[in-house]
């Protein structure tokens, strides 16, 4: 069976943890592999700061924390996105608007995001859906006219870039994630990118409980203190030695799975070109990272019937997200702005294939042969 997906492993991870337990004697947070990985998401994406955190649904909390919420205020969201995404906002009491999605790239739809906005409105979230960037010139105009804060969901999304920008680092804040399932990984994991500086010292104090522990670190106070909100969002410096063996290695995990999506992407654009699917749609100013490649069906029906296939061929897929908005808690804690034209189409017809690094080409092709015998091609 050709797994959907497998974890990243380079090699040295194991020796990074050892150092950290062994040599470096410091296994909790901020020690001295999560400051080397804080540095090079810092050097290597432009961030103004970046700090490791629990998971990307903490980052997502602590984001949603700086924004300074109160029960109320509102924020938009696409529909077709992980849960994480609302929670982290339902959390602090905020009412959720989703958004319908564009069917080319499965995002937020821009062009529906102003008509959704109210005098209560604070918030505007893209998801950058399969590592591939929202229309972030547009959504970043919005905000601007309507002083909005922009979170970036980019937990699918290291090592993408719009315009030539690192995603993450274009909205206020920007969320990671490295769970097992992302293209980096520690296991569970994430990291929250703080781009104004105005936020960097309270950031720092909500990851720390609420207090100003890292003032006191750095001699700025002489004792620190609970001061604010906030939780116990530090990642564990034995996880932060594990990426770290990872991100040192990152163009080579991000070369290797872009070729598999190109054999993918070679392989099947000729069923798209007959009409029986619908294929991945790169936008020409985004670069993407390979985290998905993914296969439009003709409908839910054809997707049940495509994944039966594929299993009983050995190959093992899983369809996505069901939309937010008819989700029990969705319901409860949010509402659909305007019609919901792509979201739940979309998402009713769309399956991933598998997709990791180290992916061999003999299971690449046991894939695409799959693929291809249930069309008759």
């Amino acid at each position: 069976m050709v797994s959907f997906n497998i974890p990243p492993f380079l090699g040295p991870e194991l020796d990074y943890v050892r150092e950290a337990a062994a040599v470096n004697q410091k296994i909790c947070g901020d020690g001295p592999f999560s400051e080397r990985c804080h540095t090079w998401l810092e050097e290597r994406f432009g961030a103004k700061k970046a700090l490791l955190t629990t998971s990307g649904t903490a980052a997502l909390e602590m984001a949603a924390i700086l924004c300074d919420l109160k029960p109320g205020d509102e924020v938009i969201l696409p529909s077709f996105t992980f849960s994480s995404t609302a929670t982290a906002f339902q959390m602090v009491g905020a009412t959720l608007v989703f958004v319908d999605v564009r069917p080319d790239t499965m995002n937020i739809d821009e062009t529906r995001i102003e008509e959704a906005i109210t005098e209560r409105t604070r918030v505007i979230v893209p998801v950058h859906y399969a590592g591939v960037a929202c229309e972030m010139d547009t959504i970043l105009d919005i905000a601007r006219r309507h002083n909005l804060l922009v979170v970036e969901d980019a937990a699918q999304g290291v090592m993408s870039t719009y315009k030539g920008r690192a995603l993450g680092t274009l909205g206020t804040f920007g969320c990671f994630s490295f769970h097992e399932t992302k293209n980096y990984s520690m296991g569970e994991g994430g990291a929250i990118l703080v781009n104004d500086p105005a936020y960097i010292e309270r950031a720092e104090i909500i990851r720390e409980k609420g207090t100003n522990r890292q003032r006191f670190f750095r001699g700025q106070v002489d004792k620190y203190t609970w001061v604010d909100r906030g939780g116990s969002y530090l990642q564990s410096d034995l996880n932060a030695a594990y990426l770290l063996a990872q991100l040192e290695r990152a163009d080579e995990v991000n070369e290797n799975r872009l070729a598999t999506w190109r054999a993918y992407d070679e392989a099947l654009r000729p069923l798209e070109a007959d009409g029986m699917v619908s294929l991945p749609c790169i936008p020409e100013d985004c670069v993407h990272n390979a985290h998905m490649y993914y296969v439009k069906l003709a409908d839910l029906a054809e997707r049940t019937r495509f994944i039966d296939h594929m299993k009983r061929s050995g190959v093992s897929c899983v369809f996505h997200y069901i939309p937010l908005h008819s989700s029990p808690a969705g319901q409860m804690f949010g509402r659909f702005s305007g019609e919901d034209v792509y979201t739940t189409r979309e998402s009713d017809r769309l399956v991933r294939l598998p997709m990791y690094y180290g992916m061999t080409d003999e299971d690449r092709q046991t894939v695409i042969d799959a693929a291809l015998a249930f069309f008759g091609a």
